[in-house]
């Protein structure tokens, strides 16, 4: 498709977009009833391909892949959604169920891969109706959700701390995209939406099961994960935590997803948000994860917590014109460390000997690029020197492996190259995060305060 024409109907989509949501803004207590057409339009079929496209992803039981779509024309078998799901006969396949390793825990986690039509399809749904509950959702839910992301709940940890709420409880929902139920997630989509063809559509995605060993599985919980349209399915049921913490919780609550921290003054107000996150999620049918949750005192060498990949502490300036001032600093937490310096092991394996030493620097080059791109908003300087050494070690050794030689070998050729075959540095490249919004004179005392 021409680069024009994709714009265009891009345009239209997210117009589309746009009046949806800006009717469900204006009347909270609308429901929708014509929404099935607009599944079907061809302009939001073919944005909900590139997003599939684009993602690429492994093929569905039927062992189709995005490349079989490509050669078998992308155009007929958009044509062939539209009239399935104009004359109803559309009927998702089961997922096909694997199981992926969990990161930082001996665990694994079970991913749902639909077929690639199935996948557009869902594509084309979220599209729909993803404004309508976006005009709903709270600022306390950040995860899966467009134009916020993981940093904007990370700065909200920042910006209560500076306020005093240094009690935290953090948790996260026992395999929450496994267990929410399937009656109590069509009743909070039916709050919105009560065009019976898309309510339907998605009761079907919800049936369609799992394929493992050769037998499909149906339950009545779950939207697995590895479905496009599972990330929204799961915000809008747990957008209902998310409104009884609006009356009932005490302190201040982030939500990403399914992972949960809570903010409070005082341990008594942690207490009772724990309390309070237990019992609603109880009566969702969920429950906390016990291995995860616990309450934290945000204090001056005391301990921290992890979120979000980060390790979160209270500290003190070492500046000595600064030694008045705390907050709270955060960096890579040692799973993230430790999964940083499993996947540079990987791009450095002995099986790696035969490739060309610019493309194994590429390589290396593209994951600390993406990994510096997420943490350099933190205090990470010396979480980053650690990381750059170690691939810089690796790849010494890598160089030693290939010439058969002591490792020094290997550093020597490295330190010979003043390139040092591209390898990238990350100084300069971190970005510490301040609270919002920013005090006069950017002086604050031990309590995090602005001085008068």
């Amino acid at each position: 498709m021409p680069i024009m024409a994709r714009t265009a109907e891009a345009t239209r989509v997210r117009e589309l977009q746009r009046t949806l949501y800006r009717a469900a803004k204006a009347d909270p207590g609308r429901r929708f009833h014509a929404l099935h057409d607009k599944v079907h339009r061809r302009d939001v079929l073919e944005c909900a391909w590139e997003l599939v496209r684009r993602n690429r992803g492994a093929a569905g039981i039927d062992q189709i892949t995005i490349t079989d779509v490509e050669h078998y024309g992308v155009d007929r078998l958009l044509d062939e959604l539209i009239a399935d799901l104009t004359d109803g006969s559309y009927r998702p396949l089961a997922a096909r169920r694997v199981f992926i390793p969990k990161p930082g825990s001996s665990e694994r986690r079970p991913l749902s891969i639909p077929a690639v039509r199935d996948r557009v399809v869902q594509a084309a749904a979220r599209i729909v109706i993803e404004p309508i509950f976006e005009a709903d959702f709270l600022a306390c839910s950040f995860g899966f959700r467009p134009k916020r992301s993981a940093h904007d709940a990370l700065q909200v940890l920042i910006d209560e701390a500076w306020r005093g709420q240094r009690w935290v409880v953090e948790t996260d929902i026992a395999n929450c995209f496994e267990a929410i139920p399937h009656d109590g997630l069509m009743a909070a989509i039916e709050e919105r939406i009560v065009d019976r063809r898309v309510l339907a559509l998605v009761r079907g995605m919800l049936r369609a099961g799992v394929m493992e060993h050769g037998a499909v599985t149906r339950r009545d919980t779950g939207t697995p994960q590895g479905g496009v349209i599972s990330p929204l399915l799961a915000n809008v049921y747990l957008h209902r935590l998310d409104r009884q913490w609006s009356t009932r919780g005490t302190g201040v609550l982030v939500r990403y997803a399914d992972d949960l921290v809570a903010m409070c003054k005082t341990r008594c107000q942690a207490e009772n948000a724990l309390a309070a996150i237990t019992a609603t999620l109880a009566s969702m049918g969920l429950e906390t994860k016990p291995a995860k949750t616990r309450i934290t005192h945000l204090a001056e060498d005391g301990e921290g917590l992890d979120f979000l990949g980060f390790h979160h502490r209270w500290v003190r300036s070492r500046d000595p014109r600064f030694r008045h001032v705390c907050f709270l600093a955060r960096w890579p937490s040692r799973q993230a460390m430790q999964r940083a310096r499993e996947r540079v092991r990987e791009l450095t394996a002995r099986d790696r000997l035969r490739w060309p030493v610019e493309q194994v620097v590429q390589d290396l080059n593209r994951f600390l690029r993406g990994w510096a791109g997420y943490f350099r908003y933190g205090n990470s300087t010396v979480q980053f020197d650690q990381i750059v050494k170690h691939a810089d070690r690796r790849l010494a050794l890598l160089l030693a492996h290939r010439y058969q030689r002591a490792w020094w070998y290997g550093r020597k050729l490295l330190n010979d190259r003043p390139d040092r075959y591209g390898l990238i540095s990350l100084n300069g490249t971190i970005v510490a995060p301040r609270p919002k919004p920013a005090v006069a004179d950017g002086t604050l005392n031990a309590d995090g305060e602005e001085r008068r």
